[in-house]
């Protein structure tokens, strides 16, 4: 699925079949109605328990410990604030579905993707929330007071379906649009990487390469060594632990570069990030898979 969509993105590209700004259509369906149907699928559905705390806090760890690696790394090197936004987001948000859930089913068995589904709506949040903050944040050329702030982001689509999500099932039955939600769902992981596709050049990666490998070092080495250390000093270990370290080990997340496409934060780095970041990150996955063996 990574290869055919990515690659039939970069196709229709080279062959112009679509318009040049194609993607952004892409990416409106992707924001204003497959990302809140994320949350209709999965957060009335969440049983939460203190069991769960580890899925939990491990996306708002690496998410922590991204923005300050990137905003330490910005001060060092002087790189564009957008830049440095666009890195922040690549670094701090884990793939923790589209690649999360199969390399789950694959390492550790189907049922555990349960774990999976916590960690990966804790990262939709913090998408939702901090992540739009920091978008809107880089792309305005003056300072934001704290009300037009908070208004741009209560008003962002998918913050939006996950506010939806957690309270009106609470007082409406909307079981019956479950199939409904289920299918926009699903268009996430496709459309999205169809989107990088339309949007990736390799063209020019090694004029890129330091900050490329600087954003994945984090995102696929420090970030779960960040949160397996965490686990350590709490003595926390069996399949909860290992599912929770194992999916803050998965490349970038997808809807991550929607929003730097959206912002202007670079996109075209962020786009290389994730495409290298998909390659490498089954490699990475692995290794993490056979260090996890220490934690059952």
């Amino acid at each position: 699925m990574i290869g055919v969509c990515l690659i039939a993105g970069m196709l229709f590209r080279r062959s112009k079949t679509l318009p040049a700004d194609a993607h952004k259509g892409i990416n409106a369906w992707l924001i204003y109605l497959a990302l809140p149907a994320v949350s209709f699928k999965y957060l009335p559905h969440i049983a939460w328990s203190g069991a769960l705390l580890l899925p939990a806090l491990a996306p708002v760890i690496i998410w922590l410990g991204g923005w300050l690696y990137i905003r330490f790394y910005a001060a060092k090197t002087k790189i564009p604030v957008k830049t440095a936004a666009g890195l922040t987001l690549s670094a701090g948000l884990s793939n923790t579905s589209f690649l999360g859930f199969p390399l789950i089913a694959a390492f550790f068995g189907e049922k555990y993707i349960a774990i999976g589904v916590i960690c990966d709506q804790v990262t939709f949040l913090l998408l939702a929330t901090v992540g739009i903050g920091v978008a809107i944040n880089a792309s305005q050329s003056k300072s934001l007071s704290a009300l037009l702030f908070l208004k741009k982001i209560i008003t962002f689509p998918p913050f939006l379906g996950c506010m939806a999500a957690l309270t009106i099932p609470h007082f409406v039955n909307i079981s019956v649009l479950n199939p409904l939600f289920d299918k926009l769902a699903n268009t996430v992981g496709p459309l999205a990487l169809f989107s990088i596709g339309l949007q990736l050049r390799f063209k020019g990666y090694k004029d890129e390469l330091k900050r490329i490998s600087i954003t994945l070092l984090y995102k696929l080495i420090l970030a779960p060594a960040l949160v397996a250390v965490v686990a350590l000093i709490f003595q926390l270990r069996g399949i909860i632990t290992q599912v929770s370290i194992f999916e803050m080990a998965m490349p970038t997340l997808l809807s991550s570069s929607i929003i730097a496409d959206d912002y202007e934060l670079n996109p075209q780095l962020s786009n290389l990030i994730i495409g290298i970041g998909l390659i490498i990150g089954f490699a990475t996955a692995t290794m993490w898979w056979v260090v996890l063996q220490w934690f059952k």
